[in-house]
């Protein structure tokens, strides 16, 4: 019975992984001071090529809020996290429109960078 639910448990772990960003290729930013962002449903990403990721699935800006609030569902305050990654060469003219659609959806906007190091 333990073996069939570790093999239950492999599995949903699994699946759970299914919407995988990391082969998605993008340079994050630096910043000194770093907190840790924690656990998040819903991951956007900009790569290299200036294209839009959500949950590693390519999406349009006009797509991005409603698909952004469908993924955090009615998760409370507080747990509506989602992760911000931007390749170091994206300009505002990009960035900002996704701010807006992560704030249009009520989601906690949490930019991914990565610490500097002398």
């Amino acid at each position: 019975m333990g073996d069939i639910a570790f093999n239950l448990l492999i599995f949903f772990v699994i699946l759970a992984r299914a919407e995988d960003d990391s082969h998605l290729q993008w340079v994050p930013a630096e910043a000194a001071e770093l907190q840790s962002a924690g656990h998040a449903q819903v991951s956007v990403l900009v790569d290299t090529d200036n294209k839009l990721y959500l949950n590693g699935q390519e999406v349009g800006i006009s797509q991005l809020s409603g698909s952004i609030e469908e993924k955090l569902g009615d998760a409370p305050s507080g747990e509506r996290v989602v992760l911000v990654k931007v390749h170091r060469d994206t300009t505002a003219v990009r960035f900002e429109p996704i701010i807006e659609a992560v704030s249009q959806a009520g989601g906690d906007l949490v930019h991914i960078v990565e610490e500097k190091r002398p």
